[in-house]
C-alpha cells in the first residue's frame, strides 16, 4: 500500500506539536488521545489497526490488535481525514518532554525499528507493527523489553523521542550505548548486549551491568532521556504515602516544609 503525501511543520522546543497538513481526502493515522487540535473539515474515526489489515478480516484485525497491546499501546488507532475542500491541518502533541523525530519512510529503506512507545503518528499507509529482538540477553537487558515497534511504508512517520535527539550514521561501525537510551534504529543494524567493563566498573561505575552495542550500517536514533529514567527521578523526589517529604538535603527538605506548613 502506497502511503499518503503529507506536509508537515514541527512546532516547539520541549514540548513540541507536529503539525500536518491534508489534502482533500488524505489521512493520517494517529496513537489514540494523541491529538492536540484540528481545523474545520477533518473527520477522524477510532478503528482497530492503522488500515493495513482492511483486507484481513475480522480475524486478521484482532491478530494485528493483539500485537499492539503487546508493546502496551491502545489496540485502537485513531484516522483523520480531510473531507473538506481545501488544505486542512490536525496537529499531535508530545506526550512527555522531548523531540518530534520527521521520518521519510522511503529514505530509511521503508522500515524502522523503534522502542514500543515512540510512535505518534504516520501517513496513512504506513504499518504499525511489532518487532521481537533476536537475542535473549538484549530481551532481559537491553531496557527496551522484547517486544519493539516496527514501522513499515514509503511516507512520513512522526516518533516522540525523550530528552535531546542525536541521529548516528553508522557504516559498519560499532556504537556502544547506555540501555534504554536507544530509540529507534534502521533494519541495518543488529542489536545486541554485552557487559560493561569489569566487575568493578559493573557494579560502581554507576552505567549499569550491561550496555547495548549496535553494529551495521544503517541510522541510529538516541535520546538522552528515556521517560522511565525521568520517571524514576520523579518518584525518589516525591512525597511517600505517610506524606513525608524526600527532598535533596534531609535538612533544607525539612525547613521547606516548615515554610511551606507542612
Amino acid at each position: 500500500m502506497q502511503c499518503h503525501e503529507v506536509d508537515y511543520k514541527i512546532l516547539g522546543d520541549d514540548m513540541q506539536i507536529v503539525e500536518v497538513e491534508l489534502d482533500p481526502g488524505e489521512t493520517v493515522v494517529a496513537e489514540a488521545g494523541a491529538m492536540n487540535y484540528m481545523e474545520d473539515g477533518i473527520s477522524f474515526e477510532a478503528r482497530m489497526g492503522d488500515g493495513s489489515e482492511a483486507g484481513a478480516g475480522l480475524l486478521g484485525k484482532l491478530m494485528g490488535a493483539g500485537k499492539r497491546a503487546l508493546t502496551g499501546a491502545s489496540i485502537f488507532m485513531t484516522h483523520f481525514t480531510n473531507q473538506g475542500g481545501g488544505k486542512k491541518c490536525v496537529a499531535f502533541a508530545a506526550p512527555y518532554p522531548g523531540k518530534i523525530i520527521p521520518v521519510n519512510m522511503a529514505m530509511m529503506g521503508n522500515e524502522l525499528i523503534c522502542q514500543k512507545d515512540a510512535f505518534l503518528c504516520a501517513a496513512y499507509g504506513t504499518k504499525i507493527g511489532i518487532a521481537f529482538t533476536k537475542r535473549l540477553g538484549a530481551g532481559f537487558f537491553g531496557g527496551e523489553g522484547f517486544i519493539l515497534q516496527s514501522l513499515k511504508g514509503d511516507g512520513m512517520a512522526f516518533i516522540h523521542v525523550g530528552g535531546t535527539v542525536v541521529e548516528k550514521q553508522l557504516n559498519n561501525e560499532t556504537l556502544r550505548v547506555d540501555t534504554g537510551c536507544i530509540a529507534a534504529f534502521t533494519t541495518g543494524i543488529d542489536y545486541s548486549i554485552e557487559r560493561a567493563g569489569g566487575l568493578k566498573s559493573m557494579f560502581f561505575g554507576g552505567e549499569g551491568l550491561f550496555l547495548a552495542t549496535l553494529r551495521g550500517t544503517g541510522t541510529v536514533y538516541l535520546q538522552s532521556l528515556p521517560f522511565s529514567r525521568m520517571a524514576d527521578r520523579i518518584l525518589q523526589h516525591a512525597p511517600s504515602v505517610g506524606g513525608s517529604r524526600r527532598g535533596e538535603g534531609s535538612v533544607l527538605g525539612a525547613l521547606g516544609g516548615l515554610i511551606d506548613g507542612d
